[in-house]
């Protein structure tokens, strides 16, 4: 029985709209007892109110300290939904907020899990939910894993699904998820290479964390080869994404219970929707540091911090691969700070406010880079519209996220709080999520390298070659006017402001990125004669002659007035006609038993030494003499031969089979 047009149905004639709107989808078998056990609990839920808040300012500190029992955000209509015991009211109350119960709500919430139940109630209903009670543009945890390893198949050389751990049922042997991370990277450049981290679904009912993520992943491995940042990126960097790190709890949050912990039911009892740790209170640096303020020794609490530090194996999980990622650059000291060269970002993304925070949020005082946080916040939130600011709210927080990332090792780290509800509707995910998110990530995927001083320098925006020469492309030898806009001003200055700095130059580079040996500068100029204002649209010729035929990338950066570059951007430069820009032939003679000889022959690089492509792999880097043997087994092998370091000035791929 086809479930989704009757619900879809349901839902109109309820009138259910916005933050409430669903249509499950329903297949089995599965646990539906228990689901529908924790939908009953979940009615009796009553202490539900709208806190009207004095200020902004005050409302989005509210959010981050009460984020346990964030329901939804209404800053534009003055209120925050909030879930609250007789001490939350009292304690908001001396912050200046009014509280009233929040009977629509509650009214919507009970109609919402009625059409669950109603729909499981229906011949042919199977007994357990798989998809999440929501439009079908969040995927399910299984829908997940099954994306991103679909990556690893499809596109191998540049996806590596890699198994971190064991969520807490699966350590118990009934049931439960490994702790999956999706790497992505061109393996036929080498390394080393700067990372960047992001995990999210840590907390379980935080619907549009994980959809958003695997968009990231979608938009670098479909690009890579036909967008030229997210080419470069992948070429040049690493990026790790820990799609749900809350596998366990997220499938009861798919159920529609309102689930924020893991399901360890050795606190607060086995069946209740109220068990388990909350996992971004359970991580080991600060953990339980702010007198009880922070999180809760109470094992039914929301923010329950489990009974020691790093208790739970998903967050065991997390940090074991964050200190496996990048080295220690902080000092054991609070106040110590981490070199301004240090690499990697890491970015924990959550639900429901609309900010962009950085640490520390266990204390009221800067982080020892403060600053350069600050100032890669600003950055981020000039993309997303969301409000930068440190991660203290109305009292601090411990044991979070990013404990181990900056906390330990020095590496910049971020939670961006994605949107207004738990019941993000499609509308607005597919409209204002996802597209004004999206380029916060890829501006993170940028600046990792040196995260702490890029961000201080000015973007590259409407980036463009002139006479189709990024689409049917030119003769090799034509000139190519390049025109770009270099701007200064790309900060959210709605909470303090940063300074602006005027452009005072802006560079192109073929092939070579300015980080690596051998890269050669291009200047562009000013194309009002002088580099003065705070944006300058600039242009440049660039030579073509000599250029093999085929793609190349052009990177573009522009420095400011303090004297720092700024991230990359590029765009493709493609050269018409003539042969490959390097020819190959390979031959193959037999060794000994299942072991072959394979020669390649190659002519028409140029440097020192070319890279050896292997099944889409980079295999060595040799010696550009024209001639490379190895010994194979039995079987089909495809070459290429690149000039060093580039994944575009290649040999047309060649097969041989033995």
């Amino acid at each position: 029985m086809n479930i989704r047009p009757l619900l879809c149905t349901l839902a109109a004639a309820a009138g259910l709209a916005g933050t409430l709107a669903a249509t499950p989808a329903f297949a089995g078998p599965g646990p539906g007892h228990e689901h529908s056990a924790l939908r009953a609990e979940e009615r009796l839920k009553q202490g539900i109110y709208r806190a009207w808040f004095p200020d902004l300012a005050t409302a989005r500190k509210a959010a981050i300290s009460l984020h346990g029992q964030l329901l939804e955000a209404e800053y534009a209509k003055g209120y925050l939904v909030l879930e609250l015991d007789g001490a939350d009211i009292a304690r908001l109350a001396t912050f200046g907020f009014r509280i009233e119960p929040d009977t629509d709500f509650i009214a919507r919430r009970n109609a919402f899990l009625d059409q669950i139940d109603a729909a499981e109630r229906k011949p042919g209903a199977r007994a357990g939910i798989q998809s999440i009670p929501s439009f079908a543009c969040y995927e399910t945890v299984e829908e997940t894993f099954a994306a991103a390893q679909a990556f690893t198949v499809s596109n191998p050389a540049l996806a590596n699904w890699i198994d971190a751990g064991n969520s807490w049922q699966k350590t118990r042997g009934t049931g439960g998820y490994d702790m999956g991370v999706l790497k992505l990277t061109n393996s036929a450049v080498a390394g080393p290479k700067p990372k960047l981290f992001i995990s999210s679904a840590i907390h379980a009912r935080e619907y549009a964390t994980a959809p958003l993520v695997l968009e990231f992943a979608r938009w670098l491995v479909t690009g890579h080869g036909t967008n030229a940042d997210a080419t470069w990126i992948l070429d040049h960097h690493e990026v790790h994404l820990m799609l749900q790190a809350n596998p366990d709890g997220r499938k009861k949050a798919e159920a529609g219970a309102s689930w924020r912990k893991n399901i360890n039911s050795a606190y607060c009892g086995r069946s209740t929707s109220s068990r388990g740790a909350d996992l971004n209170r359970n991580f080991t640096f600060a953990w339980n540091s702010t007198n009880g303020d922070g999180s809760s020794g109470n094992a039914c609490n929301d923010t329950y911090r489990g009974p020691t530090a790093g208790s739970e194996p998903e967050t065991q999980a997390v940090e074991a691969y964050i200190r496996n990622l990048w080295p220690d650059r902080r000092g054991p000291l609070l106040g110590d700070a981490a070199p301004a060269d240090t690499s990697g970002i890491h970015l924990d993304i959550h639900s429901y406010s609309q900010l962009v925070l950085w640490p520390w949020g266990s204390v009221a005082d800067a982080a020892p880079n403060g600053a350069a946080l600050q100032t890669l916040g600003r950055r981020f939130a000039f993309f997303n519209g969301y409000t930068p600011m440190q991660s203290i709210g109305l009292y601090p927080t411990d044991g979070t996220s990013d404990g181990p990332s900056y906390g330990e090792l020095g590496v910049p780290a971020f939670t961006f709080e994605l949107g207004t509800s738990f019941f993000q509707s499609c509308d607005d995910f597919n409209n204002t999520i996802k597209p004004n998110n999206l380029p916060a990530l890829i501006y993170a995927a940028k600046v990792l390298r040196t995260p702490y001083l890029t961000p201080g320098g000015p973007d590259v925006s409407a980036l463009a070659l002139a006479g189709d020469a990024s689409g049917a492309g030119v003769a090799a030898g034509t000139p190519v006017l390049l025109s770009a806009a270099v701007t200064d001003t790309r900060f959210n200055q709605s909470n303090g402001s940063e300074p602006v700095q005027a452009i005072t130059g802006a560079s192109a580079w073929i092939d070579v990125p300015p980080w690596s040996a051998g890269a050669v500068a291009i200047p562009l100029n000013a194309a009002d004669g002088s580099f003065s204002s705070s944006t300058e649209a600039v242009s440049g010729t660039l030579a073509t002659g000599g250029l093999a035929s085929g793609k190349h990338i052009v990177f573009v950066r522009g420095t400011d007035a303090s004297g720092q570059a700024g991230p990359v951007s590029a765009v493709f430069l493609n050269i018409a006609g003539g042969p490959p820009p390097i020819t190959l032939a390979l031959t193959a003679t037999p060794r000994f038993g299942s072991q072959f000889w394979v020669d390649l022959a190659w002519g028409g690089a140029s440097g020192a030494n070319v890279d050896i492509i292997r099944n889409g792999v980079l295999a060595t880097s040799t010696a550009n003499d024209g001639a490379y043997r190895e010994s194979r087994q039995r079987g089909t092998w495809r070459y290429k031969v690149c000039q060093s370091g580039s994944t575009t000035a290649c040999s047309a791929e060649m097969s041989i089979s033995f």
